[in-house]
């Protein structure tokens, strides 16, 4: 029966003191600043992938744009202004 108690104290001691341990580790990151430059450099990369997906986008449009004013000077039709170009008269 004591054997038994001393097994599962050892146990307990040996488990809290790994947790301890791993604390321990962790204080130290922290402390180090090693998560913050860890997530700086992944807040960079994302914003560096949202310029490339963006500037994709506008590409896109601007293709798109061309094409639908090719087709539209094909039938005759006048090309509305862009929007919000406010230039004061009428086409």
């Amino acid at each position: 029966m004591i054997a038994g108690l001393v097994g599962k104290a050892a146990g307990f001691v040996v488990g809290g003191l790994a947790g301890a341990v791993a604390y321990d580790g962790v204080k130290r990151i922290v402390r180090s600043n090693a998560v913050r430059d860890g997530a700086v450099t992944v807040t960079s990369w994302g914003l560096r992938g949202a310029r490339v997906v963006e500037t994709g986008a506008e590409r896109a449009r601007l293709g798109v744009a061309d094409i639908v004013s090719e087709a539209r000077g094909r039938l005759g039709e006048q090309a509305s202004p862009p929007a919000g170009s406010g230039h004061g008269h009428q086409h």
